[in-house]
């Protein structure tokens, strides 16, 4: 029993981390409330856009008497600002899932387009759109900022999030168990370092590598926040299996669990690859941006 509540306990968490990851991440949609003719809507614009997809900008509006217009440039350059006009479409949507068991076979809205962009290369965006009340203007002092990628093989990529799940569920797992003394933290936290290099160190380089063309931007060759909060967990779990492997220190396993923890909850891609458009140059964002950032440019 007391097992079972713990796998259930290092589960939620890990659901938690992952939930709260993906939710303050900087890829993940910029959801506005926006009333139009006395309907409430929940945009969810797009903040992230890999280059076999769609590059386009999506309002889930039905209402074809709603105008809308897109304002694009390109991020941190000293280009103006494009206009684009929004325009009702349907896209047939050709998923078994989609269609069979959420019975959706079609996909409405007004849609714009925009220039696909090369790998880490960013648009900026804000949106004017006009109904019977007139025109408001949405994220003009805060734009949008979309980032493109390059195609990551789901054969790299499923495994690798996979991977990185179980990972930091057997490290929470391995940290309940060193607080209540079970003798199998040991073993979880062999397993917990496993998947770690397989799933962070080999191929969470190769996925990289296809969405933004290096294999490795942590240090000492970059300060990408995603690889560098994985090679700082990895430190720790190394430190915590091998001191571990003749003693018993749960204490270190406690500290790598919460390490972990504390590493996955930090939003992906934070700071992550950006193509300079100055130089051509794709680098890194530095930690000291987060504090210096300037709302207006983002």
């Amino acid at each position: 029993m007391k097992k079972t509540l713990l796998w259930i306990s290092a589960f939620l968490i890990t659901i938690g981390a992952a939930y709260y990851q993906r939710k303050t991440g900087p890829t993940y949609p910029k959801q506005v409330p926006v009333t139009l003719n006395d309907s409430v809507y929940e945009l969810k614009l797009v903040r992230s856009l890999g280059l076999d997809e769609r590059s386009e900008v999506k309002l889930n509006i039905k209402d074809t008497s709603v105008k809308a217009t897109l304002y694009y440039k390109r991020f941190k350059s000293g280009d103006e600002y494009r206009s684009i006009d929004f325009f009702y479409r349907s896209y047939p949507v050709n998923s078994f899932v989609m269609n069979k068991i959420f019975r959706m076979t079609e996909e409405k809205g007004l849609f714009a387009d925009l220039p696909p962009q090369p790998p880490a290369g960013k648009l900026q965006y804000y949106i004017e759109i006009t109904d019977s009340n007139g025109t408001q203007t949405l994220m003009r002092e805060a734009p949008v900022v979309i980032r493109f990628k390059g195609t990551v093989p789901g054969f790299i990529l499923l495994p690798h999030v996979i991977m990185m799940f179980l990972a930091m569920l057997f490290s929470t797992s391995a940290g309940l168990m060193s607080i209540l003394r079970i003798p199998a933290y040991k073993k979880y936290g062999v397993w917990t370092l496993i998947l770690l290099v397989a799933g962070g160190m080999i191929l969470g380089p190769l996925v990289q590598k296809y969405a933004f063309g290096e294999l490795w931007t942590g240090i000492p060759f970059g300060w990408d926040l995603t690889d560098n909060k994985t090679l700082i967990a990895l430190i720790f779990w190394i430190l915590a299996v091998v001191m571990n492997r003749k003693q018993t220190k749960p204490l270190l396993t406690l500290l790598a669990s919460i390490v972990l923890l504390l590493v996955y909850s930090i939003p992906h891609s934070l700071f992550g690859s950006e193509l300079d458009y100055t130089t051509g140059e794709v680098t890194q964002g530095l930690i000291l941006t987060f504090f210096i950032h300037n709302p207006k440019n983002s």
